[in-house]
């Protein structure tokens, strides 16, 4: 789940850095999110449930 939200948040930071630069540093918290998403999920690991 984590790793659909790391994708999510990319493409939401990469249509917004191409689409909207006007907003400067805003759009980069997508991708500061989706880097913690993704190692959250790669510490985690899969686990049996």
């Amino acid at each position: 789940m984590l790793l659909w939200i790391a994708i999510i948040l990319f493409v939401l930071w990469l249509l917004g850095f191409i689409a909207l630069p006007t907003l400067g540093g805003w759009v980069h918290i997508l991708i500061v999110l989706a880097v913690i998403a993704l190692i959250v999920h790669l510490v985690r690991g899969r686990r049996a449930v």
